[in-house]
C-alpha cells in the first residue's frame, strides 16, 4: 500500500487503493487508518468538491520514512574510528562514557549503601546487555560482564569501547551515595569475560 502511494502522482481514494491491490475497500481502510495513526499516510483534502460526498484521499506523508532501514553499528563504527584516531582517545572516550552514566541517574539520587549503588549499577547495566553478575573474590566487590552490547565494536576498538564503558560505569556510581567507585575494567580476562573491580570511597 506504501508503496501505490508513494508511485502516485497525486494523493488516492480507497476505491482506487483498492482497486490496485484486489482487495476489499473496507481492508484498505483498516490499514490506512493504522498508517494514519503511525505518521506514515496522511489524508489530505480533495481539490475539486463537485456534487455528492468526496471521497477521502491519502498520501504518504513528506519526509522520510520512520520505517525505513537503519544503520546504527555502521554509524557507530565511523564515530568510534574517528575518536580513536583522536589524541588521547583514551580518557576522551571515558570522559563521553562518564557523561552518559551521570545522566542515566535520577537526580537527586536516592540515599544507598554500597551495597543498594552496586545493585543499582547492576539493573543498569543489565538493562543495557552486559549480562552483569555480582562476583567477590575475596579482593573486594567484582562486577563479571558477560556479554558486551557492543562486541564488533569492541573487538576493533578496545581502545575506544571499554574506556566508555568504564566512564560509563564511574559516571553511575558517582551520582549514587553509596561511597562505591569503580576501580578498573579488565576486558576479556577470559573470552567471554570482562572484569570490573570495585573499591570503596574512604
Amino acid at each position: 500500500m506504501l508503496a501505490i502511494l508513494r508511485g502516485a502522482r497525486e494523493p488516492m481514494s480507497i476505491v482506487e487503493i483498492a482497486q490496485r491491490l484486489g482487495v476489499h475497500a473496507n481492508t484498505v481502510r483498516f490499514h490506512l487508518d493504522t498508517l494514519t495513526e503511525q505518521g506514515r499516510v496522511e489524508r489530505v483534502a480533495p481539490t475539486n468538491a463537485g456534487p455528492g460526498r468526496p471521497p477521502l484521499l491519502f498520501r504518504v506523508t513528506p519526509g522520510m520514512d520512520p520505517a525505513g532501514p537503519r544503520h546504527y553499528e555502521l554509524l557507530a563504527g565511523v564515530l568510534v574510528a574517528g575518536l580513536a584516531d583522536e589524541p588521547d582517545a583514551g580518557h576522551r572516550a571515558e570522559r563521553l562514557g562518564h557523561a552518559w552514566g551521570t545522566g542515566m541517574v535520577a537526580s537527586p539520587p536516592t540515599p544507598e549503601t554500597a551495597t543498594e549503588a552496586m545493585d543499582s549499577l547492576i539493573t543498569l547495566l543489565a538493562g543495557l546487555g552486559f549480562a552483569p553478575e555480582p562476583h567477590d573474590d575475596g579482593d573486594g566487590p567484582e562486577i563479571a560482564l558477560r556479554h558486551c552490547p557492543f562486541l564488533e565494536l569492541s573487538r576493533a576498538g578496545t581502545d575506544v569501547v571499554c574506556p566508555i564503558h568504564l566512564g560509563l560505569m564511574r559516571g553511575v556510581l558517582e551520582q549514587l551515595t553509596g561511597g562505591l567507585a569503580v576501580e578498573s575494567l579488565e576486558p576479556y580476562v577470559e573470552p567471554d569475560l570482562c572484569l570490573t573491580r570495585l573499591i570503596l570511597n574512604p
